[in-house]
């Protein structure tokens, strides 16, 4: 019998799941426009070359890629920055710099499940394109934070750990290990802690590096602080100044707790070219929260004009799980919900008309479409409704309804329409 359900890895989402959904997408809107970032968004198939140009052969072994019947190499998307910076380069010309934007995408990637980890997610992207200072970095962290605030998330549930790939450069070179290996050392170190070191290792070494240089690579992410770092690097790095400014911008938002530096954040992704971070549960029960960092050269790798960047992507599984695991109350306003029922048939019109008078008032309106008895109406409305009208023969004749309040039971009259 042919087996029906939802490809390997990807999501149905039945109304009681989009609750959490909407919680979390809510949230990343309210958050993202709050802190002036514009809307924006794409199509969800891309050019195969695009992401080769943005991160080598390889990954068409991550992504759904195929041809289209016009013979074309396509792929569903696997994130959006370099949809962003296809963009970006097309109208570089005509856009008014910084610009601040985001958009919630479907992102596709075909690779190993694990906890936290889907074939198909939705995530937040946040990116600001046009300024070199650090206050980039500091916006786009600081809105991420927002976002959990907003859905209810304490701040003593995570942590921002947060890193600088230049400084990583600047310590690497310090161990006489040349500038050609430095992206393969980060894609190597970034897999810490994900697979065995022999294989950090083997990889490191296939990239060129001698077992000595390998050892002392491995050294470096045992750097416990910024003021370690400093001492090997020295005060006047240009890298050690931009963490510390980020810093003090990050007090300046309130946010600097939330926020400690972890010299093993380095971020696979070829592009990332300064300062990178990832939020993590302060438990260490789950994969990354979110993550991103500067990417000053992308835009060049595509043909267009060398412009200063930074963004971050924000998924819905892993923030989805530790909502429902800390089982953290929902913190949004909640609308009132009006319920509207009849008893026979001969009060349709009349209950239809006041659900159609509610609504035009702004109010979230459920209305009955079958008359009921007023046990099963009630039971119904009590699941989620914060008010509730149940229309019968008296009711019409008086030219008024009784609102019940779902909470309290208490009753008040309004005119029938």
């Amino acid at each position: 019998m042919a087996d029906f359900s939802a490809p390997r890895g990807m999501r149905d989402f039945y109304p009681e799941d989009m609750v959490l959904r909407n919680r979390i997408f809510d949230s990343w809107r309210a958050a993202a426009v709050a802190s002036g970032f514009e809307a924006y968004d794409s199509c969800v198939v891309e050019s195969l070359e695009l992401l080769k140009r943005k991160a080598g052969e390889e990954i068409v072994n991550q992504i759904y890629a195929f041809q289209d019947k016009g013979g074309r190499e396509i792929a569903l998307r696997a994130e959006m920055t370099p949809t962003l910076a296809r963009m970006v380069a097309a109208r570089q010309g005509s856009l008014r710099f910084p610009i601040k934007w985001f958009t919630i995408a479907q992102c596709f990637r075909y690779e190993r499940m694990t906890r936290g980890r889907k074939r198909e997610h939705y995530q937040l992207n946040l990116d600001i394109i046009g300024e070199e200072a650090v206050s980039g970095e500091a916006e786009v962290i600081y809105t991420a934070i927002a976002a959990l605030r907003k859905m209810g998330v304490p701040d003593s549930a995570y942590r921002v750990h947060l890193s600088n790939r230049a400084l990583l450069s600047e310590l690497l070179l310090g161990l006489k290990i040349e500038e050609k290996f430095h992206q393969g050392a980060f894609i190597a170190l970034d897999k810490k802690g994900k697979i065995p070191r022999e294989e950090i290792e083997q990889i490191l070494r296939e990239e060129g590096l001698t077992d000595e240089a390998c050892a002392a690579a491995f050294n470096l992410m045992e750097i416990r602080s910024l003021e370690e770092a400093e001492a090997i690097v020295g005060p006047d790095s240009p890298s050690i100044r931009r963490i510390r400014d980020l810093f003090e911008l990050l007090d300046c938002y309130g946010i600097r707790e939330q926020v400690v530096f972890d010299i093993s954040v380095v971020r696979g992704l070829s592009y990332y070219t300064g300062i990178v971070f990832e939020a993590f549960d302060t438990q260490g029960a789950f994969r990354a929260i979110f993550g991103g960092g500067r990417y000053d050269n992308l835009l060049t790798t595509i043909g267009g004009k060398p412009t200063p960047a930074v963004g971050l992507g924000f998924g819905d599984v892993v923030i989805g799980e530790i909502i429902q695991a800390l089982n953290l109350p929902d913190t949004r306003p909640q609308p009132e919900n009006l319920f509207i029922g009849y008893m026979q048939e001969a009060q349709r019109k009349a209950a239809t008309r006041l659900a159609a008078s509610e609504r035009a008032k702004g109010k979230h309106v459920t209305l009955q479409l079958h008359p009921q008895k007023p046990k099963a109406f009630f039971a119904a409305a009590g699941e989620t409704a914060t008010s509730a009208v149940f229309l019968g023969p008296d009711d019409v004749a008086s030219g008024k309804a009784r609102v019940k309040n779902m909470t309290t039971r208490e009753e008040t009259e309004i005119p029938l329409v």
